[in-house]
């Protein structure tokens, strides 16, 4: 379920970006390579050996160890694919400097991005390079959009701030004037027929070209004049694009041109079409709270129990929840019991574990035995019993108040729960 769900895989590459950019080397040591996709593994292994003889002329012993060690780290990784994935591979290797000096551990990160990446790249720096990879995030979602007047239709897919044309077509349509007479009606009873004729058409490309298209958001259709309209208003879309569609454009232009017109004007629309799934979910929850239907619940041991008894429809978690669920067990009388701590405690935590008092026996001898980030802890039981799971961002009222006001889970529920 996880794989599909965009929000969700959203946040875990943004987790993933936060954990490299926190990694910092003592030097210019840590290294990155960006490998796009059709790229030849013999040509990256070439040059990376050849990137290996040039790090020999650095003057520092220890920066050369660590570089050449990082290089030989990458090349290990690459041996392990027997060609580049579809949509490239990122590594990411590197000495991660300590609070001891000159002393650190060898970390390696081998990356498939969910998107294609169009470049090829090394660099060794102080810190990885993550730029390209932030940019995937903010290019996830995906829109059609599609330009219709009388005479032709363009249909594109835009990603972030990329829109690429997939399919122009023309209609075949003559114009509205001719001569006038008992003709002129014949003429225009034609037109409207083979009008309805390039509606259809246009319509199959619709389907065609963006029913399967992955995390698609929604369709724009724009162009010149009432065209776009009358296209919407007959029965020419396959029914599960219907609700796809999320507003018309007047443009000046048809075609390419169109496009551009269509991306420009409705950059600000698009941004906000996330952040208003996410206020009418959020809104649910609260409507539930405030009216007291026994459908909803919030907390940390209330939404656990929620997932444990199969009752949760939709789990809310604000993307600012970081805690960590730690197993802890009792090496006196085997006693067990789970605690729920902030990521910003978590060391400290780890260091006086063994000081905490048994529940049962009363002896502090804690060790803990399993640790997991909370949000992943709480993904996996709601993958169990089928809930739908949405990370809430803190960019709406809503999703601000949810982290505040609930302390950023919450669960709208299967069933009333009353007490």
């Amino acid at each position: 379920m996880s794989d599909d769900n965009p929000s969700l895989t959203r946040f875990r590459f943004q987790r993933m970006l936060e954990m490299l950019e926190n990694k910092e080397g003592r030097g210019t040591e840590l290294i990155t390579v960006y490998i796009p996709p059709g790229k030849q593994l013999s040509e990256v292994m070439n040059d990376l050996r050849n990137e290996w003889g040039t790090a020999g002329n650095i003057k520092s012993k220890t920066t050369r160890k660590n570089v050449q060690d990082g290089l030989s780290k990458v090349m290990e990784q690459l041996k392990l694919f027997k060609k580049i994935p579809p949509t490239g591979l990122v590594i990411f290797a590197g000495t991660i400097a300590s609070n001891q000096l000159g002393v650190g551990d060898m970390e390696v990160y081998a990356f498939i991005p969910p998107e294609p990446i169009g470049i090829y790249y090394y660099r060794c720096e102080h810190r990885f390079i993550l730029e390209p990879l932030y940019e995937l995030m903010r290019t996830e979602d995906s829109y059609g959009i599609v330009i219709i007047d009388s005479k032709s239709a363009t249909f594109a897919l835009l990603k972030g701030k990329r829109a690429d044309i997939v399919k122009d077509i023309t209609s075949g349509v003559e114009g509205k004037t001719r001569a006038g007479g008992q003709s002129q009606r014949r003429y225009q009873r034609l037109r409207e027929m083979h009008l309805n004729e390039f509606y259809t058409r246009v319509g199959k490309y619709v389907t065609d070209i963006f029913l399967d298209v992955p995390n698609l958001k929604g369709i724009i259709v724009g162009g010149p004049g009432p065209i776009k309209e009358e296209f919407l208003k007959g029965n020419h879309l396959h029914y599960e694009l219907k609700d796809k569609i999320l507003t018309t454009v007047d443009t000046g232009y048809t075609g390419h041109e169109g496009v551009k017109e269509v991306v420009e004007r409705s950059r600000e629309f698009l941004r906000n079409v996330r952040f208003y799934e996410e206020r009418k979910l959020v809104q649910d929850f609260l409507y539930n709270v405030g009216q007291e239907t026994g459908l909803s619940t919030y907390g940390e041991r209330e939404v656990m129990q929620a997932l444990k008894t199969n009752n949760v429809r939709t789990l809310l978690i604000s993307e600012g929840v970081r805690r960590a669920l730690l197993k802890l067990k009792c090496r006196e009388c085997g006693f067990e019991e789970e605690r729920i701590v902030d990521l910003d405690e978590l060391e400290q935590f780890e260091g006086s574990v063994g000081e905490v008092s048994c529940l049962k026996c009363g002896n502090g001898n804690y060790e803990i035995v399993e640790k997991e980030d909370l949000i992943e802890a709480l993904v996996k039981m709601a993958e169990k019993t089928d809930a739908k799971v949405e990370i809430i961002s803190g960019e709406t009222e809503e999703g601000e108040m949810l982290i505040r006001s609930f302390g950023g889970l919450a669960a709208i529920l299967k069933y009333r729960q009353f007490g």
